[in-house]
């Protein structure tokens, strides 16, 4: 049997909430803190257990390692390596526009290797002002470029390269091949951050004297800081003619 409203109930109920509502209490509030994002809770769970479970671990994401040159797969002679280094993607990251080949044939008497080609080399190595700082300390050698070996550990400009990252993918592993098939008598490499790449540990010196060791043989080498920072510091020139003078004496 349905009852009829309450009217005096009902009044009592309105004129509460124009009360709380003319007070400005317009909102429900809870004591305890609500996780709104928490996952629905199971069937039979009690209020509040959700808010108790320990959060999850969060899933890391996988990375994976970045490819590396495979040994194996390094040229067999001087002749092919020049059309690998222009192509070889894992050398860049994919990147193959703006490479710069070596030049100069095997054998050379004098083998010399730079960090980058500059900025402006479109097809040839140094042809700013690096390279004009080159051709004057070679022709103060006694030498010319045409005569030497010219390469660089990097197959294009690359503006602040990670080198020990460019390490870990196989540069240094790929420059020393090079040097092994370009088998120079002697090894004139610029720029400090060569010599890591090859197993040696950073020069603290304008110019340094050591040996780059082949699978048979070992060739001297002289190490310099790089022709940008030869350019910025004159007083270093003198010190790598006297260590030039020392070593071709020797």
């Amino acid at each position: 049997m349905d009852h009829p409203a309450n009217p005096d109930f009902l009044a009592d109920i309105t004129g509460a909430l124009d009360w709380w509502r003319d007070a400005g209490v317009d909102c429900d509030f809870l004591d305890e803190p609500r996780e709104w994002l928490a996952e629905p809770e199971a069937d039979g769970e009690r209020p509040g257990a959700a808010a108790r479970r320990p959060a999850r671990a969060p899933v890391e994401p996988v990375v994976e390692a970045p490819a590396r040159l495979d040994p194996a797969t390094l040229p067999a002679d001087l002749a092919a390596f020049a059309p690998w280094w222009l192509s070889e993607p894992l050398l860049d990251g994919g990147a193959t526009a703006g490479r710069i080949a070596p030049q100069g044939a095997a054998g050379a008497r004098l083998m010399v290797v730079v960090e980058e080609p500059e900025a402006e080399d479109r097809e040839t190595l140094l042809t700013g002002p690096q390279g004009k700082l080159l051709d004057a300390m070679l022709s103060a050698f006694g030498t010319r470029r045409e005569d030497v070996y010219l390469a660089s550990a990097l197959p294009r400009h690359t503006p602040a390269p990670d080198w020990n990252a460019l390490n870990q993918l196989g540069i240094g592993q790929a420059l020393a091949h090079h040097v092994t098939l370009a088998a120079p008598e002697r090894l004139l490499v610029f720029g400090g951050n060569i010599l890591p790449l090859i197993g040696h540990e950073l020069p603290q010196r304008p110019a340094v004297l050591r040996q780059f060791n082949q699978q048979e043989r070992t060739i001297p080498m002289l190490a310099a800081w790089g022709l940008p920072a030869l350019m910025r510091q004159p007083r270093a020139k003198p010190v790598l003619w006297r260590a030039w003078l020392e070593w071709t004496a020797a």
